[in-house]
């Protein structure tokens, strides 16, 4: 039986717990504006139910954490703050930004995953299994954005570039650092 590398496994379940947290916190963030300017109930249960999605793969990257005793990245604060000022940004610009932002961040998390299920063996089925759920919630999500409003038209081309370009970062240093 071929072994997935360690530190590999470590990477993504430390980059999966920081992403989860973060769509968590954009959400958030989109809730606060929703909740405070604009008056938009089912944009609001919409993003309330993506939430609640996020917060079961949360759940499970934190247990994964804690039970392998890996460190979460030290970015955490860092994700957390601009999670929740790119949710209210989005929000603030209208529901068609609102579906963007999420749009955005699920085609790069749709990759990101699929990379992650590529690389884990058959040792670490459960987790593999648990990625290919969560990676399909993501996808789910995707496509509710894009029948609510998402499209990459005009100043929304631009807007989706900023989002993936700033995942792809976070991504990045959070498998590291």
């Amino acid at each position: 039986m071929k072994k997935t590398d360690r530190k590999k496994i470590e990477e993504f379940i430390r980059v999966d717990h920081a992403g989860e947290r973060g769509a968590i916190k954009i959400y958030e963030g989109q809730l606060l504006a929703l909740n405070l300017f604009i008056k938009d109930n089912k944009l609001k249960e919409m993003i309330q139910e993506m939430k609640d999605h996020e917060k079961e793969h949360l759940e499970f990257f934190d247990n994964e954490i804690k039970k392998r005793k890996i460190k979460p990245t030290k970015l955490l604060p860092l994700w957390d703050l601009l999670g929740v000022g790119l949710g209210f940004g989005s929000a603030m610009m209208g529901k068609k930004a609102t579906m963007m932002c999420t749009a955005s961040v699920e085609e790069v998390i749709d990759g990101h995953y699929q990379n992650q299920i590529n690389q884990i063996q058959s040792d670490e089925k459960d987790l593999k299994e648990k990625i290919k759920k969560f990676r399909q919630d993501e996808l789910d999500h995707k496509d509710i954005a894009y029948e609510n409003g998402a499209n990459k038209d005009g100043i929304y081309y631009f807007f989706d570039k900023i989002i993936k370009t700033g995942s792809k970062i976070a991504i990045s240093l959070s498998e590291k650092i």
